[in-house]
């Protein structure tokens, strides 16, 4: 089966075509996300992947592009209950909820805010996962610099954009009079409690919080907007020409189409182009669960790489159009090596797709899950489970010398290995046993005796057993949990 287009080229062109439109010298990509808990290996799909590998195409047809992640740092905490159970005691943390993420404090201590705390697992890895040139940035920042500008713009137009927000919100409508702006509290720190009375001067207003009481006046800098004018003004502060949003933002009527006519209407600047891309889901015993960042469903950045390389999380994701959900259990990992490993082969030509796949698909899904370029020969391919097998009985002061010793005598190394090959080899030799002690069903984990008991010696009619075992085992093409049953 050939002939099919890779929906990541399909978009590069739509992208292309587009920002044909814009006349820029230097374009600007973006992926928003909140703060609010655990930074899920979801969040790599929609906001940061999808970005990068269309602006890698355009990049190499020579467009300049600047691609940012942007933190929505001043959003009110929740306080939901997954969140409490963070902190040593819940119930005083339950204080926190409205605050601004980035002021609420390290729930372990080990960081100066709740933000920084939880940004490390993702954010810390990111180059990991990418060519490392993403610049990571927050609403914080940006009230205080570039989204300051436009702000002022939104309040001077604020009776336009309240009835642009006023046709989207349905119930409740804002009043005549309505400021848009969402001050921090000086007494409780809230900032989802307040509303704003009066504006005084360009920087501050006078505010009343409907929560404690308080009746003060505060900066506006401080706080943020009403999330129908955040949207946009980020657009127009950092000139994004490209967002991939969640497909919760995409139905008719809904959050982006709102964004869309305050940003042309309010702020005159023409939204970017954007791209709808569904949950990334985590399996566990017993189901599946969309991954969420305040509930704390999921999987890490950090997590996988303990596990898998980046390059496999890649593959997954290109492979899969963005409209499609995405499944990861870590318990599945072999299995994700097992379709890497085969589009690899199937991209040097060892082997022909699968019937049903398109073979030009599932070579340039293997592309571009690439952090580098792919070299004129195949790497070496060692199978994750038989890795997992042999990474347990390994002497631990030399793992990757006797690894490769065992790899030539078992035929899977059957050249000299190059550097690449080394490279492959010795993250393999750490990431399977990582596996095996995380992850791992118990039949793939090895427990090496002291010594050898009676009972057990008992057992064993020696010499000829031992000597049918060990023609078996030299047999087998790869050591799995299948094989050596």
């Amino acid at each position: 089966m050939r002939g099919l287009p890779h929906w990541v080229d399909e978009l590069a062109s739509r992208v292309e075509e587009f920002l044909r439109t814009r006349g820029k010298n230097v374009y600007v990509f973006n992926g928003g996300l909140s703060v609010s808990g655990l930074q899920h290996l979801g969040r790599l799909r929609g906001e940061v992947l999808i970005g990068e590998a269309v602006r890698r195409i355009l990049e190499r047809k020579g467009y300049k592009i600047k691609q940012y992640v942007t933190l929505y740092t001043q959003d009110p905490w929740k306080g939901k209950e997954r969140q409490l159970e963070q902190f040593p005691d819940p119930r005083k943390a339950a204080r926190y909820a409205g605050w601004p993420l980035i002021k609420v404090p390290d729930p372990k201590g080990c960081h100066s805010s709740w933000v920084e705390h939880f940004w490390e697992d993702f954010g810390g890895f990111l180059d990991s996962f990418t060519d490392g040139k993403i610049e990571v940035v927050t609403t914080t920042e940006l009230y205080k610099g570039a989204l300051k500008e436009v702000v002022k713009e939104m309040l001077r137009k604020r009776e336009l954009a309240r009835i642009v927000v006023n046709k989207y919100r349905g119930r409740r409508p804002y009043p005549e009079g309505w400021i848009p702006v969402e001050a921090v509290c000086g007494r409780c720190g809230r900032i989802d409690s307040t509303e704003a009375l009066r504006l005084m001067g360009d920087d501050e207003v006078e505010y009343v919080c409907r929560s404690c009481g308080y009746r003060g006046v505060a900066r506006i800098e401080d706080g943020k907007v009403n999330w129908r004018l955040e949207w946009p003004g980020v657009w127009k502060a950092l000139g994004v020409d490209f967002e991939p949003y969640g497909k919760d933002h995409a139905a008719p009527g809904g959050s982006r189409d709102s964004c869309v006519e305050i940003s042309r209407k309010v702020l005159g600047y023409e939204p970017p182009m954007g791209v709808p891309y569904e949950w990334v889901a985590v399996r566990f015993d017993g189901g599946e669960a969309d991954m969420s960042s305040s509930d704390f469903i999921g999987v890490t950045p950090r997590e996988w790489l303990e596990v898998a390389n980046a390059e496999v999380l890649r593959f997954l994701y290109f492979q899969t159009p963005p409209m499609r959900k995405v499944v990861i259990s870590l318990r599945e990992v072999p299995s994700y090596y097992e379709r890497f490993y085969q589009a690899e082969r199937v991209y040097y030509g060892v082997d022909e797709a699968p019937k049903g796949e398109d073979e030009e698909v599932l070579k340039r899904s293997y592309e571009l899950s690439l952090l580098r370029e792919a070299g004129s020969v195949m790497p070496v391919q060692v199978p994750y489970t038989h890795m997992a097998l042999m990474s347990q009985v390994l002497p631990r002061d030399k793992r990757l010398e006797e690894a490769l010793r065992r790899l030539r005598s078992s035929g899977h190394l059957k050249r000299p290995p190059s550097e690449q090959d080394v490279e492959r080899i010795s993250s393999l030799i750490e990431k399977s046993l990582n596996w095996v002690r995380k992850y791992a069903p118990p039949a793939y984990r090895i427990k090496v005796l002291e010594s050898v008991t009676e009972d057990l010696k008992s057992k064993i009619a020696m010499r000829d057993q031992l000597r049918e075992l060990a023609s078996v085992l030299r047999a087998l093409d790869e050591w799995n949990e299948g094989s050596i049953k």
